[in-house]
């Protein structure tokens, strides 16, 4: 087998199958097998699966046990040379899975490799970015990278002044599409499953570039991306989730004290937010409760922050 397609899916039936769709109808040169993760979806996805897709491998979990501990039970039923984890908020566009295929097979070096990912418009959706540092959170939490996206200093740890039209080695490639080479996972080993949704792709990139193999961005293939259409969902706890992530992310790689810092820097991201959508909820009568639940989203996750962060992160 020269590819396992791994999707991992929670309540996103209708997306799933024209992604399904996608997959099969674009990807015809290589020998592939798809598995699909359904994290207790009630929306049926899975009874959709076993109906329209029945040689799909389908895996049912009477729980949502996270994006890391969903590809993480793909895995270890996939028989491919090569794992791609897609999103089943993804379109495949002109033969990009077996196009990755051909540039991971020319690329020895290449533990993981990135596409060119699209907005549902065409337009650029920039994936690849910088690891976590005190410095990119510090440009992160201003916006500075919005009002000079051009910059290299402002816009490094997006990498906004980058038009993702060439070839190029990064420290982190989005999960939504991430081909893996089966030798460099058993080296390096699966997700942490720690990471319940967001962050789980930076710790395994990151594991991966210690290890001595290359993560790589290829401009070659391209895929549409509809971006968070189960985070969405719960949208107050992701907004909480991704902070949480990045800071569990330094206090496993970078240390107590830069934890600590990290810690301090996230509440003050919260806190400075916390006024601005109670004003929102003053002058907006007709959206006020929807405000006042970002900030008070905002003011628990400054107090969690301050705790250390932990309480930030979904547990299993």
């Amino acid at each position: 087998m020269e590819l396992s397609i791994i999707i991992v899916s929670w309540n996103t039936c209708d997306i799933l199958c024209d992604c399904l769709k996608s997959v099969f109808q674009q990807t015809k040169e290589i020998d592939f097998e798809v598995i699909v993760v359904d994290n207790a979806s009630t929306d049926g996805s899975a009874e959709m699966v076993k109906k329209d897709f029945p040689q799909v491998t389908l895996i049912e979990n009477s729980e949502n046990r996270g994006f890391a501990a969903g590809n993480n039970q793909g895995m270890a039923i996939a028989e491919g040379r090569y794992v791609l984890l897609l999103n089943s908020d993804t379109i495949v566009l002109g033969s990009a899975i077996a196009k990755t295929v051909s540039f991971v097979d020319a690329h020895l070096d290449a533990g993981v490799v990135g596409c060119r990912v699209l907005n549902p418009d065409r337009t650029l959706q920039p994936t690849c970015f910088m690891l976590p540092s005190i410095l990119n959170m510090l440009l992160s939490t201003t916006y500075l990278y919005k009002l000079f996206p051009k910059n290299k200093f402002f816009g490094r740890e997006r990498m906004t002044w980058w038009n993702r039209d060439n070839v190029r080695e990064v420290d982190v490639v989005d999960g939504c599409f991430m081909l893996v080479r089966r030798e460099a996972i058993d080296e390096v080993g699966v997700m942490d499953e720690q990471f319940f949704v967001y962050g789980e792709e930076t710790d395994w990139c990151c594991r991966f570039k210690r290890a001595g193999w290359k993560v790589l961005f290829t401009p070659g293939a391209e895929i549409i991306h509809l971006h968070a259409a189960s985070s969405k969902q719960v949208r107050p706890a992701m907004t909480l989730q991704l902070r949480g992530s990045i800071l569990l992310f330094l206090k496993k790689h970078r240390g107590h004290v830069v934890h600590a810092l990290a810690c301090l820097l996230v509440a003050l991201f919260f806190v400075f937010r916390v006024p601005y959508w109670l004003g929102l909820a003053i002058l907006q009568k007709q959206r006020r409760k929807v405000h006042v639940q970002t900030a008070r989203t905002y003011a628990i996750g400054a107090l969690q922050a301050l705790g250390g962060g932990s309480g930030l992160c979904i547990r299993r």
